[in-house]
């Protein structure tokens, strides 16, 4: 068990069993008294949070949803800091940004399954590149604006924000490398394939 006294691994370890940690499903079960796992889309982020205490209690389905966005990014962002406080280099906090992303996507605590990694993948990105992040995030206020479409929203700034980070930083710094980036868009691309797949079709669910 040597291996567990390496930081690295400390915090990697971390990154993922926090960001495992399903807010939604415990909000809405604590709160709401429902499992979100088994209606709606099944996801466990605020969307799907949202969508399904909305049936029961519309003012308290805006506050769970809001309060699962807060913590799901947050999740992620206090074990880059705790990371970048203890002097881990950038290499370390990147890989801490994509584990964080992955632990929410595929959690330990639901046999692997997990949410769509937006909430969780926002919060890591503005910790890692904060400028570019900003403008994603403006990219996708405009698109749930415009298109009520929460999956083509979240997807679009995503598209945005790896656009911008070439622009911004074409030689990412400490790293070299835009491949975390990457990681966490793929990861993220592909718990949306069902979504894709409903918005190829015309059946995806808009946002009231």
């Amino acid at each position: 068990m040597e291996f567990l006294s390496n930081p690295n691994i400390i915090f990697y370890l971390a990154a993922f069993l926090i960001g495992g940690i399903p807010f939604g499903l415990i909000l809405a079960k604590l709160f709401a008294g429902v499992d979100i796992k088994s209606s709606g889309s099944q996801s466990i982020g605020a969307t799907n949070v949202l969508r399904v205490v909305k049936e029961e209690n519309p003012k308290l389905a805006k506050k769970l949803a809001i309060a699962t966005v807060i913590l799901d990014a947050l999740k992620g962002v206090a074990v880059l800091l705790a990371a970048k406080l203890a002097g881990m280099p950038d290499a370390t906090l990147w890989g801490i940004a994509v584990l964080a992303v992955a632990g929410h996507c595929f959690s330990p605590y639901l046999m692997f399954e997990g949410g769509k990694g937006v909430a969780t993948g926002v919060g890591v990105l503005a910790f890692m590149m904060p400028d570019v992040a900003a403008i994603a995030i403006a990219a996708w206020f405009v698109l749930a604006k415009t298109l009520k479409i929460s999956s083509l929203s979240s997807l679009g700034a995503l598209i945005v924000f790896i656009l911008t980070s070439y622009i911004l930083y074409p030689d990412v710094p400490a790293i070299h490398s835009h491949a975390p980036i990457w990681i966490i868009a793929i990861i993220v691309v592909y718990k949306h394939i069902p979504n894709i797949v409903r918005l190829i079709s015309g059946k995806e669910s808009k946002v009231a």
